[in-house]
């Protein structure tokens, strides 16, 4: 049965391409979504990206009609912007955007629209907050939240098989353990031993998760990697070892690639602390700590000494990479329009991503470059995103059958017994 779908403001944050994403249903945007995106749409960053790319949507559907009386989308619906009625019954959702909102789903609602053929046409309202879908349903509204993008294919990958089970349904890279021996599998039936106990900048993998994160971290042919786990599973510190062991000029081999680069979104956890004061280097060091953490649990590793390219130098300072100019650690902020090829690129805390921010970043990676994506599906600080319609979730679910993609899901926290302690217990 056709219905009619009101898209909330974070809906069409979320994807701007929402719209076309209703089948042959009907679009109503409320009229106070429209104010909310003008607003949204100043500045830099992606939510004013994605402010400016749904305005232009709405505008390119304006030209092929009415946007008061609908127009006709190539899916067989029609989108229209809605204003909702001043009834005095309906006082009680004056104020706030989200009651506007509400308030125009019951204005559609009380006109108890019909289709062509006179069946009458279900009204829903779709949005990822949960106190207006709360609100909404309390007030008889049918509720949903942004389906298009869940997906839960995560928790069924990212393990070492065990069964002999070359395949496992996928074809990207993943790992089987036979006896003790650790075999790479690739596409249906491609297999190849892998070194054992291998270290990196002196760091050695303590379990067998981590093991094969070493191997797929460190292997050319894997231009894309997504490495999950609770806190203290090692994905950061492992892939930041195997960024730089690659870049660095440490083995009679030359580096594969001529800098890494670090970026995490930046979201706080609980509230902000509002501006920072200094330069932009200084502004980034609160939300770059836990990297910097990482970087100095490396170079003062007994082992783990880079050297240097001219003149093979012990460095026991992170800052010297920085100034070198092999390692770089910014904010995504200004991801948008570069292009990076020969890097080792590394998405930390990419569970905070939307799905159209993955997008995004993949898009930049030029020829020759890795790119590793690390996050905790079980921490997510962005509102409006759960477990599965963040962008970690969706990249997983995207490219889980592409030979150079490689999922790991690392499962033992190795920071210490406290933090596993907290990580199973809290």
């Amino acid at each position: 049965m056709k219905k009619i779908f009101v898209l909330d403001t974070n809906v069409l944050i979320h994807d701007p391409a929402s719209i076309y994403k209703f089948d042959n249903n009907d679009i109503t945007i409320p009229f106070v979504v429209i104010e909310e995106l003008d607003s949204l749409k100043k500045g830099r960053g992606e939510i004013a990206a994605s402010a400016r790319q749904v305005l232009r949507i709405v505008d390119e559907l304006r030209e092929k009609g009415s946007l008061s009386s609908g127009v006709m989308m190539e899916s067989g619906g029609t989108m229209t912007v809605c204003l909702p009625e001043n009834n005095s019954s309906l006082k009680f959702l004056e104020g706030t955007e989200d009651n506007q909102i509400i308030k125009t789903a019951l204005t559609i609602t009380k006109k108890e629209p019909k289709d062509e053929n006179g069946n009458p046409l279900r009204v829903i309202l779709v949005s990822k907050d949960t106190a207006v879908r709360i609100k909404a349903e309390s007030l008889g509204i049918p509720v949903e939240d942004y389906k298009n993008d869940k997906t839960s294919l995560f928790q069924q990958y990212g393990k070492v098989l065990t069964n002999g089970d070359n395949t496992n349904g996928i074809f990207s890279q993943r790992y089987l353990l036979n006896d003790s021996s650790l075999y790479k599998l690739t596409g249906k039936d491609r297999l190849k031993v892998v070194k054992r106990a291998k270290e990196l900048m002196g760091i050695a993998p303590r379990n067998l998760e981590q093991e094969c994160a070493v191997d797929a971290l460190t292997d050319p042919t894997v231009e894309i990697a997504a490495l999950i786990g609770n806190a203290g599973t090692g994905k950061t510190l492992f892939a930041l070892a195997a960024g730089l062991h690659q870049t660095s000029q440490i083995t009679k081999k030359s580096a594969l690639y001529e800098q890494v680069i670090v970026s995490r979104p930046i979201v706080p956890m609980g509230n902000d602390l509002g501006y920072l004061p200094g330069d932009l280097e200084e502004k980034l060091t609160p939300w770059m700590q836990p990297i910097f953490d990482n970087l100095e649990v490396i170079v003062n590793t007994p082992k783990g000494i880079i050297k240097d390219r001219t003149n093979a130098s012990s460095i026991r300072s992170y800052q010297y990479l920085i100034d070198a100019d092999l390692l770089q650690v910014e904010p995504l902020t200004y991801i948008r329009g570069r292009s990076l090829p020969k890097r080792y690129f590394i998405i930390d805390e990419a569970q905070n991503l939307r799905p159209i921010d993955v997008k995004t970043i993949v898009t930049r990676c030029g020829e020759g470059t890795k790119i590793v994506f690390t996050g905790d599906l079980n921490q997510i600080d962005t509102p409006y995103l759960d477990k599965t319609s963040n962008g970690l979730a969706y990249l997983i679910s995207r490219f889980i059958n592409e030979e150079n993609f490689c999922f790991i899901n690392l499962k033992s926290s190795v920071r210490s017994k406290l933090a596993e302690q907290g990580a199973q217990l809290l």
